[in-house]
Formats: structure tokens, C-alpha cells, sequence
């Protein structure tokens, strides 16, 4: 449990300085972080007496019974979309269609989290919570691929009331496939912003001695924003960025 920097966000659910809970099981699949998840927002609900959670009109159950629904599913949904058989072009026609804005050096990546986070986002986790899970492989850097369907990795995200909470992996511990990912991830960095950085190679070596696990990291700002009915971060920052 620490505190964690982004440089620039800020917002109602926002904010550069915000705190993190992150944690990890060895020889546990995700399903049991997924668990992990549920456990800690109705723990979150029982001490704060408060059993029907709220942002911007959203309501959520705490208690009741999390929705699972894949990436793939919530496009379909959602979007109208197929995900997995879809290429750039279609996409942006997709984002066109549901009147979200497209700039001509999009990518593949660019476009779907525009679609998720404009279209998607505020549809999940309303009157229960909503484990949205199996990203596409490019989608989630630090995870393994499923092995009965590599186009998807084991990721997931927890949603509440529209708000993303938490972030979870069957991590991946392959220390050549990270290698791969990492340079392929530097080099678009570079070829799209002009910045260079190092590798984490303490990462890279430490891969190397880690047991199969999985991980977690939950904003812990946002657990207590909803556990208390506060509309914005800042009303629970100890020194908010901003009145709100």
C-alpha cells in the first residue's frame, strides 16, 4: 500500500498523486485474484455501512454477485463491434459510427481504448460490480497469454457504478517473451513521441527466479471514494491537486 505518481492526470478520478494497494499470490490464477477483488470491496462496503455504492448517477450493489463479461463480449455489446476479427479500419469506422473522434496516426491500441473508455466503460458495473477480463494480447503488456486462446491475455478490470477500480494479471514471468514486449514497446515510443527509455532490466532478471502468480493493484483513492458516496478524488485526498 503506497503511493503511486502519473504526471498530468487530473480529474474527478484523477489525480498525479493517488495511492495504490497491490498484491500478488504465487501458483494462483487469476481467478483468484478476481476473488481477491470481490472480497475487498464488500470488506470495503461492511465497514463503511454503506451497501449501495454511487458516482455521477450510477448506482452499485456491493455485495451482489460481480457480473464477468470478456473484452470481446462488452464490444459486441456495447459497440457493435468483433473485436478479435477486427482491423484498424474497421475500428475507426466503429468509433466514427458511436461519434468518437479519430486522429489520422491512431493505432490499432489508440482506437480501441478510445472505444472502451468512451463507449464501454460507463455501461459496466451498474447495480453489480463487473470484471471485464481477456484483453486482447496487445492490450496487456504484463501478462500471459491465455493458453487456450492467445489472441486474448489474463488480464481484468473490476468496474464499479462506470468507475475502473483495479487492474489484475496472471502475470507474466517469461523473462525472453517480456524482453520482446518491452523493445517492441520502447520502439513505438519512439517512433510516435521521439523518447527513448531504458529497459527494466531488474525486472528482466528478477523474472527469471519468479514463481508462476498472479497480481493485483487497486486504487485504493477510489475504493474509498465509493465506499463513501464522495463524487470526486479529491474529497478524500488528504492534499488534493484541486477543490472538488
Amino acid at each position: 500500500l503506497s503511493h503511486v505518481w502519473r504526471n498530468g492526470e487530473s480529474g474527478p478520478l484523477h489525480s498525479p498523486e493517488f495511492t495504490m494497494l497491490e498484491w500478488y499470490r504465487q501458483h494462483e490464477s487469476y481467478d483468484r485474484t478476481m476473488a481477491d477483488c470481490i472480497d475487498i470491496v464488500r470488506f470495503s462496503a461492511e465497514i463503511s455501512g454503506n451497501d449501495s455504492w454511487q458516482w455521477r448517477g450510477k448506482t452499485c450493489d456491493p455485495y451482489a454477485e460481480p457480473e464477468h463479461l470478456t473484452v470481446a463480449e462488452a464490444f459486441h455489446r456495447f459497440a457493435d463491434v468483433d473485436l478479435l476479427n477486427s482491423d484498424l479500419s474497421t475500428l475507426i469506422d466503429a468509433a466514427r459510427t458511436l461519434g468518437l473522434h479519430v486522429a489520422g496516426d491512431d493505432t490499432w491500441s489508440d482506437v480501441f481504448s478510445r472505444i472502451l473508455s468512451g463507449s464501454i466503460e460507463k455501461n459496466l458495473g451498474l447495480g453489480r460490480p463487473t470484471i471485464l477480463y481477456e484483453y486482447p494480447a496487445s492490450e496487456a503488456a504484463l501478462a500471459r497469454r491465455k493458453a487456450s486462446d492467445p489472441r486474448v491475455a489474463e488480464r481484468f478490470e473490476l468496474y464499479i457504478a462506470g468507475v475502473e477500480l483495479a487492474n489484475c494479471f496472471g502475470e507474466l514471468t517469461d523473462a525472453a517473451e517480456q524482453r520482446r514486449r518491452f523493445e517492441f514497446e520502447m520502439h513505438e515510443k519512439q517512433r510516435i513521441y521521439g523518447v527513448e527509455y531504458p529497459l527494466d532490466t531488474g525486472l528482466l532478471e528478477a523474472l527469471n527466479h519468479i514463481p508462476e502468480a498472479s497480481g493485483g493493484a487497486l486504487g485504493f483513492d477510489r475504493l474509498v471514494m465509493l465506499a463513501t458516496g464522495a463524487q470526486s478524488i479529491n474529497q478524500v485526498l488528504w492534499t488534493p491537486v484541486e477543490s472538488g
